[in-house]
């Protein structure tokens, strides 16, 4: 099983200040259309298919898999994203918090499996090692912030 976690801080000195509301508007609208935030052509296909009033469905093609997933939202606090189908299977969740010192923090955690693969060998192992690399959650944190930031300045949030 892959378990990976990473925070980062929402507001450091020299960017926009964001808000909850706004970071929250930023998360609601990644979890709809992943394509607004993911590097081009990452993600060539992002649609809801299903909504209820506790969740919504969504089907994605992202770095070439087909993905479906039922994507929870407990509004200004967590998005929980379920594998429902493709290579993964389990739960990544984004969560907006508030740490010790009152300073907004979003976290990544998930908790992953990859389907058809043998659970601790050597493809779950690499998945876990791009996770926790550098270029793994933290960094998309980093970049759902930015992003958010962008569309603050464009007046889309």
């Amino acid at each position: 099983m892959i378990y990976s976690t990473a925070t980062v801080p929402v507001n450091t000195d020299g960017e926009t200040r964001l808000t909850r509301e706004k970071v929250w508007k930023g998360l609601e609208l990644k979890a709809r259309d992943a394509r607004l935030f993911l590097p081009p052509r990452l993600c060539t296909r992002c649609d809801v298919v299903e909504e209820s009033a506790t969740h919504f469905v969504r089907e994605a093609t992202i770095a070439g898999s087909d993905i479906r997933e039922i994507i929870t939202l407990e509004p200004q606090s967590k998005v929980t994203f379920f594998q429902a189908t493709g290579p993964r299977e389990g739960a990544i969740v984004n969560e907006l918090f508030e740490d010790e010192a009152g300073a907004l923090q979003l976290k990544f955690y998930c908790y992953l499996g990859l389907r058809g693969k043998e659970r601790g060998g050597p493809e779950e192992q690499a998945e876990q090692a791009q996770f926790d690399s550098d270029n793994g959650y933290r960094s998309a944190l980093l970049s759902t912030l930015k992003r958010t930031r962008e569309l603050v300045a464009e007046g889309k949030i």
